[in-house]
């Protein structure tokens, strides 16, 4: 059978749910973004008791005279003609789209839809990678109807079954593996279905900009550009041992590969989460003693949340560590090992306080994270780095034996 890949993803995900919530957006431009403010407050007390669907327009805040540094998380499409989208400043959102209706972000509404539509999915395909809360990559290759018009039926089919248990809609790409099957999945939103073959990747894949390929960042497209390659099509164009000479072994290697379209990843069914965290920017620069009150009471917050994600994930964690980014856009990080696992938010909060007496608080914060790493299965976590420590020996071990092989074989230089 031919390897066919889907990669689904969630259509302006946080605000189609929250369209859920209030049906008189539809059609209107909507932007989620930054915390919860006075005015979402007001809007609860006001229509505490009164279906949310007949909560009238004028009663939702708008973007106009937005003052703060929250940035978009989502965006409705209607607000996305305007030039409103993901990481966008809501005060140059507020200058663009001022008509915009403001909603704060509700994450815990996402998680549950999020849960709801994968378990969707692995009712009819099983094999899912999760990427997470609004994307996953799913194995169509022997799942029934996953070859039939080169996935297009089964990717109906878990459309229809997603809208029919959620009301939310997803694009979908269906192609020979995750890296021509995430940029398909671009290519008819929202809502849409986008079939790729091997044969189609010269026609289709190559006149795009080579930032489309999942991987390709700002830096690495500009120094492409400064070379004249802006396409994927001039990159796949570019010979290997050149793209090697500018830019090193692994990522001239890697992009040659994903210029050809060739992708050989697998579905990964379970991972491993590396750390635990949680961060937040300010909407003022704030000083450690002149808002000491506040610092403190938005410090343990993030303890305590980050403690709450471990013990909901079934986690515990021995290095904790804090972020800080001051008013000028440094950053500074400090972490501590502790002898022992945990997951208590009091232990999190006197470890990560410690943390804090080791970084200079004379310039004021504009931003505060906490972070836990070093993680481990709570319950048993002895046992869980036991076994985690024997899978990395086997991968090395096959590693080392392929690259015996190859030696043997010359196929290496």
């Amino acid at each position: 059978m031919i390897r066919r890949i889907a990669h689904l993803d969630m259509d302006a995900f946080y605000a189609s749910v929250e369209l859920l919530r209030y049906p008189q957006l539809q059609g209107l431009p909507v932007v989620i973004g930054g915390g919860r403010r006075p005015d979402d407050e007001t809007l609860s007390q006001n229509f505490e008791h009164q279906s949310l669907n007949r909560i009238p327009l004028d009663a939702f805040p708008r973007l106009a005279g937005y003052t703060g540094r929250g940035v978009i998380t989502t965006a409705t499409y209607a607000a996305r003609q305007f030039g409103v989208g993901s990481a966008l400043g809501l005060m140059k959102a507020a200058k663009l789209c001022p008509q915009a209706i403001l909603l704060p972000v509700d994450f815990a509404e996402y998680r549950k839809y999020s849960r709801a539509f994968k378990a969707v999915i692995t009712d009819i395909a099983p094999l899912m990678e999760d990427r997470g809360v609004d994307e996953v990559y799913i194995d169509f290759t022997h799942v029934p109807g996953g070859q039939r018009e080169g996935g297009r039926v089964l990717a109906r089919l878990i459309q229809k079954a997603i809208f029919d248990a959620t009301g939310l809609t997803c694009s979908v790409g269906v192609a020979p593996n995750k890296l021509l099957a995430k940029m398909a999945s671009e290519f008819n939103k929202p809502n849409g279905i986008a079939i790729l073959h091997e044969s189609e990747i010269e026609a289709k894949i190559w006149p795009l900009a080579c930032r489309k390929i999942n991987g390709i960042g700002p830096k690495a497209d500009e120094k492409l550009k400064k070379h004249g390659i802006e396409t994927i099509g001039q990159l796949a164009s570019q010979d290997l041992q050149w793209l090697i000479d500018h830019f090193g072994q692994k990522t001239g290697a890697w992009l040659h590969d994903a210029a050809h379209g060739r992708d050989e990843r697998a579905i990964v069914l379970e991972s491993e989460p590396v750390s635990v965290s949680r961060e937040t920017s300010f909407d003022r620069d704030l000083h450690a003693v002149r808002d000491k009150a506040e610092l403190t009471r938005i410090f343990t917050g993030l303890c305590e949340q980050v403690a709450a994600d471990l013990q909901r994930k079934g986690y515990v964690g021995k290095t904790i560590g804090i972020k800080l980014r001051y008013a000028d856009f440094k950053s500074v990080t400090r972490d501590q090992t502790l002898d022992s696992y945990t997951a208590d938010p009091k232990r999190i909060r006197h470890t990560a306080g410690q943390c804090l007496k080791r970084v200079p608080l004379e310039q004021r914060l504009r931003l505060l994270g906490v972070r836990v790493g070093n993680l481990a299965k709570a319950g048993n976590p002895e046992s869980y780095i036991r076994n985690m420590a024997v899978a990395q020996i086997e991968r090395a071990r096959a590693a080392t034996n392929l690259i015996a092989s190859d030696v043997r074989e010359g196929q290496l230089f």
